[in-house]
């Protein structure tokens, strides 16, 4: 009589991943491929958890940690943030201060890996890798780049749609000098008439203060597109930091922008 194949043990159904090149996973395959009920697999999972094999970035989503990885306590975000999404069902993109890094700008290190989503997300918390997630409306309409990572491929903001989210959401990056620290070395990659289309998925004042700081980092050669746009759009003047009192400011006319800030980019 032929023998019954056993099942996998959850230590050979990790390792069996990863030979094949794969380092993501899911609880239900798990759970098959071990033949085992679900309270089961969960227990053999953390098990693996605790030993640092595999680790859990969200409910029943598992990345499996190679040695060289072993003291984050996880995959780096960039690695498991395309599986996550592609799971979820969630379009999404690599933005602000971690898309400004994949385009050389690299003066600041984010503590989080950015992540745009078209709708609010906890943060992940894998080890010692944080992912902040931010809501970005029309989402689907930035224009993104791929790039290449040890697992894979992740979406990233092009240099021009990076810009924008930057001035849109500089609370996130520790206000305008950081906003302007950043587009001094995203400059040269910008397109001046790719700058001004992106501009649109924006609120208008994004593209006002952008302008203006481009201008102050000394790349007003990536303006005249996004001036015009300015021009053609804008009916009233609107504060260059949005949280302060703008009415006694000094004016800018080029931009309809209320000088209500002092700008200081770092060297």
């Amino acid at each position: 009589m032929k023998k019954e194949k056993s099942h996998l043990s959850a230590r050979e159904y990790v390792a069996d991943q990863a030979a094949s090149g794969r380092y993501h996973f899911v609880s239900s395959d798990a759970r098959a491929a071990l033949g085992t009920s679900i309270a089961a697999t969960k227990l053999a999972l953390n098990r693996l958890a605790k030993q640092g094999v595999i680790a859990s970035p969200a409910q029943g989503f598992y990345v499996i940690v190679p040695p060289e990885y072993r003291s984050l306590g996880c995959l780096p975000a960039d690695q498991f943030i395309p599986a996550l999404m592609s799971k979820l069902g969630q379009p999404y993109y690599a933005g602000l201060l971690s898309a400004a890094q994949y385009h050389g700008a690299a003066h600041h290190r984010p503590q989080q890996f950015q992540v745009m989503l078209s709708k609010n997300r906890r943060p992940i918390h894998c080890g010692k890798v944080d992912v902040a997630f931010t809501a970005r409306k029309r989402l689907e309409e930035i224009p993104l780049q791929r790039f290449n990572t040890p697992r894979g491929t992740i979406e990233v903001s092009t240099p021009e749609a990076t810009a924008i989210d930057l001035v849109g959401y500089q609370h996130n990056i520790g206000g305008l000098d950081g906003v302007a620290t950043v587009l001094a070395e995203l400059a040269e990659k910008i397109d001046p008439e790719k700058l001004a289309a992106v501009a649109a998925t924006a609120p208008l004042p994004w593209a006002q203060r952008l302008g203006y700081l481009l201008e102050r980092v000394g790349a007003a050669a990536a303006t005249p597109p996004l001036e015009r746009y300015v021009r053609q759009h804008a009916r009233q003047s609107a504060p260059l930091a949005p949280t302060t009192q703008a009415s006694h400011s000094q004016r800018d006319e080029r931009w309809k922008l209320y000088i209500n800030a002092e700008i200081e980019a770092e060297t």
